[in-house]
């Protein structure tokens, strides 16, 4: 543990990597969304001529 300015002591404790897996499945998740979301527009866009 280490003491804050404050005295207060806090856990200094290391991400487990389930965490960081949930994030970059959630990154994914998003990522492929706004794609979608994009290409739908485009095509939305293309079909109005």
């Amino acid at each position: 543990m280490e003491k804050t300015k404050f005295g207060n002591a806090v856990d200094t404790k290391i991400e487990d990597e389930t965490s960081l897996k949930n994030t970059l499945a959630s990154v994914f998740l998003m990522g492929f969304f706004l794609i979608a979301a994009w290409v739908g527009i485009y095509f939305l866009f293309l079909q109005s001529f």
